[in-house]
């Protein structure tokens, strides 16, 4: 696949350094920053042109007429626009993903115009394939993570049936210190998980029925989302509900995670701009905005942070954020999580001071995955640094055309390392019996231990030419 890569920032260095350990991918990427293009350039296997993205002259310079995918990742949504336009127009790329951060391009769409583009969506208009916005797909990862405060990630599949969660066990949850095939003996009767992966001292288990859980270790499980509650109990001691909530930083995610959480919960916000904290008091139905800095401990205290039941550190910075973090903790804050847009510091400092540090670049990159893996792939996932991955992916065929659609879960050549967690099948949830037997439509949730092999899987399910004649 011939891939053109607009922005060599942070999200446009992360994706084309997923996409050139896959093979057969073609990568070239346009920016106006030299610097920026010569440290990828130096690092990556890619072409780099130095130049304006949107122009019509630099796309065709990077091979816009045979370019299979156009990737508009700068960070100005007009630039990103305009290249999708073209792209679209002048130089016929089927497939046009845009990062797009103002809402209004996301949301407006044509009501009182002439006919022909009536109810059309700005996007639409623009030629945008895809949208990608980061801020949004953060927000919904925060969001799920306060609904859930025993976990370190949440993850959902097939229009949230299914939710694959991270856990650290701690001494207990009713499994601890159990083999796994004994969670049976403790759940209700028609509740039922999968422990997909543990990771102990950094090193991944499979496990096997046989498996026994330590306090400490890192559990994926899934299960079908109505049960995750109930499955969560089995690997640490149920948590209080989260009612307080404090924000630090009052930009786009801060703003639209208060926004979400307003009506549920106890929300306060420090912004440390005071053009921006009045803005925010403005379009804020409930959430109570504070105009001052995160790092101030006497403004902390004087807004009881002792009983805060999650600090969430949001700026643009990760230092302010991960020292706004430690001194919410050290003052009583009883869960901390920090936006961390550096990934290689999300392992570092993730289960010390800092409960959870969630990376908008790995965030951003799954839901781009999923448009550029072949085959039917729903969903992608990046975990543990991208090293492992989450992967939906959705049957189609009959029993000529796929390798999947009539043969049995255990029946079918996984590649080496790869988990079936769950089949979703209508409003049907199968956690990874082996004897299920596939059918057309199926969606298959899997846990992938190396993304090495995902192009095996992606060949695993490819439908042979027959299924469409």
């Amino acid at each position: 696949m011939k891939i053109l890569i607009l922005g060599s920032g942070q999200v446009g260095t992360a994706v084309a350094q997923n996409l050139v350990e896959i093979p057969n991918h073609d990568v070239t990427i346009i920016d106006n920053d030299p610097e920026a293009l010569h440290n990828i350039g130096s690092k990556l296997d890619v072409q780099t042109l130095l130049g304006n993205g949107s122009s019509p002259a630099m796309m065709a310079e990077g091979g816009a007429y045979d370019t299979d995918l156009l990737l508009a990742l700068t960070r100005h949504d007009e630039t990103n626009l305009a290249a999708c336009k073209l792209a679209s127009s002048l130089f016929n790329i089927p497939n046009r993903i845009a990062r797009v951060r103002l809402s209004d391009y996301l949301e407006f769409t044509s009501c009182d115009v002439e006919e022909d583009n009536a109810g059309r969506s700005t996007l639409d208009l623009f030629g945008v394939s895809e949208s990608i916005c980061p801020e949004q797909l953060v927000t919904e990862r925060l969001a799920d993570l306060l609904c859930h405060p025993s976990a370190l990630q949440v993850l959902t599949f097939a229009e949230d049936k299914v939710r694959m969660l991270v856990v650290r066990a701690q001494s207990g949850g009713r499994l601890l210190g159990q083999p796994i095939h004994t969670i049976h003996e403790h759940l209700p009767e028609d509740t039922d998980c999968q422990i997909c992966a543990i990771y102990r001292n950094n090193k991944l288990i499979m496990p096997t029925p046989q498996t026994v859980i330590q306090p400490g270790d890192e559990v994926f499980v899934a299960a079908a989302t109505s049960q995750v509650t109930e499955v969560l109990r089995e690997l640490r001691p149920q948590q209080q509900p989260t009612r307080r909530v404090m924000i630090a930083g009052g930009g786009q995610i801060g703003f639209r995670l208060s926004r979400q959480l307003e009506d549920r919960f106890d929300v306060k916000i420090i912004e440390i701009n005071e053009k921006r904290a009045e803005w925010l008091s403005e379009n804020l139905n409930s959430t109570l905005v504070l105009h001052g800095s995160a790092a101030d401990e006497s403004l902390l205290e004087g807004e009881y942070i002792d009983e805060i039941d999650v600090f969430c550190a949001l700026t643009n910075d990760d230092e302010n954020n991960i020292m706004a973090g430690m001194l919410a903790k050290s003052l009583g804050a009883k869960r901390v999580i920090a936006i961390v847009n550096r990934s290689s510091y999300v392992d570092l400092l993730q289960g010390n001071t800092i409960d959870i540090a969630v990376s908008p670049h790995l965030v951003t990159i799954g839901s781009i995955l999923a448009h550029i893996r072949r085959g039917d792939v729903e969903a992608v996932h990046p975990l543990r640094g991208g090293n492992s991955e989450a992967i939906e992916i959705v049957a189609h065929g009959d029993k000529d055309t796929s390798k999947l659609v009539g043969r049995r879960v255990s029946a079918v050549r996984w590649p080496n390392g790869c988990h079936v967690a769950a089949v979703v099948r209508g409003e049907e949830v199968f956690m990874g019996h082996q004897d299920v037997q596939l059918a057309d439509g199926d969606h298959i949730i899997l846990f992938v231990a190396r993304r090495r092999v995902v192009s095996e899987l992606e060949k695993l399910i490819q439908v042979r030419m027959g299924f469409f004649g």
